[in-house]
């Protein structure tokens, strides 16, 4: 078979023979020598070619297939399923939820990382069963695992990880691991890290603001409890702190209601896009003018809230997502807390 006269197996090398085998396959795949639907040779061919046992090339074959590079036919063998290039760093970026900001740290990533790598983007909806089925599914298939740890109890509260995500990450050796958005301090070592410190992020923003805030005579946060997808309880944490320590008045409401009481002099502060919406609604409805009657200031910034001139106190994505690429491109392991901001505009 003349595939046999590409693949290279070097018995001095310090690569184990399962991965050059599959580094092997990947090289050929992006030089043209392999062909979409050419078969390849049997695991028991290819062992007694190479004398290598067949557990290593099995081992091999099987991370081929999870990279959905090659597929087996019952009966029939195995054939090469993909030929656009693949990357030689392949990565597997797994966020908590689809959403706006977290979708804007991963695009900012992809830019970063270059073309010379191939990332697959999954999301797990902080449900742990998902999460380890992914984990447990891939974690022989990529170089580098880019996780965003957020979970929900069975009641809907927020947790940052639990203790069966922790043991499942302990299996992924910590050089190929990066922990983006929320860490956890025992996990600190060889990993990288971007995170956010949710609790003093908060505080801090607002005590950025404490001027114009210090106008409003009543501050409104709007932390949803029963979120499908929960919030770090730690907001809560910095917002109580920040408010009592400057004698502000304040009161913690779950969503904004459709029929809510609204009074000349509050400041709200939201988290979720469907309470800001509803609240700027009747934010006109009654004839409030913003940014003087009434005050918003939202949780995450995107380009509608700048278009909107809304306030807002938010993380750096653009740092996240680039600080990621780089510990790859740079094999250089960082702990670094993404810089977190009030942003004013008009709504404050």
């Amino acid at each position: 078979m003349d595939l046999y006269k590409f693949i290279n197996i070097d018995e001095n090398s310090r690569v184990p023979k399962y991965q050059q085998i599959v580094d092997s396959v990947i090289e050929n795949i992006s030089k043209g020598n392999f062909n979409i639907d050419e078969k390849i040779p049997s695991i028991n061919r290819f062992s007694e070619e190479f004398y290598l046992s067949r557990d290593t090339v099995e081992k091999a074959y099987s991370i081929l297939k999870e990279r959905n590079i090659i597929t087996s036919i019952r009966g029939k063998g195995f054939y090469i399923s993909r030929t656009k290039l693949i990357s030689k760093v392949n990565i597997l970026f797994l966020i908590n939820k689809l959403s706006n900001y977290k979708l804007r740290t991963y695009n900012h990533f992809i830019d970063a990382i270059g073309a010379n790598s191939h990332t697959d983007l999954h999301v797990y909806h902080c449900d742990e069963t998902l999460f380890l089925n992914l984990i447990d599914k891939n974690k022989s298939a990529y170089d580098y695992f880019i996780i965003m740890p957020h979970f929900k109890t069975d009641d809907l509260k927020h947790v940052s990880f639990t203790d069966k995500a922790l043991k499942a990450l302990e299996k992924i050796p910590q050089q190929k691991l990066i922990i983006l958005d929320n860490i956890k301090p025992e996990m600190s070592g060889a990993l990288g890290e971007v995170y956010q410190d949710f609790e003093n992020d908060i505080y801090g923003a607002l005590n950025e603001g404490l001027t114009k805030i210090k106008k409003y005579q009543k501050i409104i946060l709007v932390y949803p409890e029963k979120a499908v997808h929960p919030y770090p309880r730690r907001i809560l944490h910095g917002f109580r702190k920040f408010c009592v320590e400057h004698n502000l008045d304040f009161e913690i409401i779950d969503k904004v209601y459709h029929d809510m009481i609204l009074k000349k002099g509050d400041l709200f502060i939201t988290i979720e896009e469907a309470d800001l919406v509803n609240l700027v609604k009747q934010v006109r409805e009654d004839e409030y003018i913003l940014g003087s009657d009434i005050g918003i200031i939202s949780y995450n910034d995107t380009p509608l809230k700048d278009l909107l001139g809304i306030t807002v106190i938010s993380t750096d994505f653009k740092v996240m997502g680039e600080t990621a690429a780089q510990i790859i491109l740079n094999k250089k392991k960082l702990k670094l807390k993404a810089p977190f901001n009030l942003i004013e505009r008009d709504s404050l």
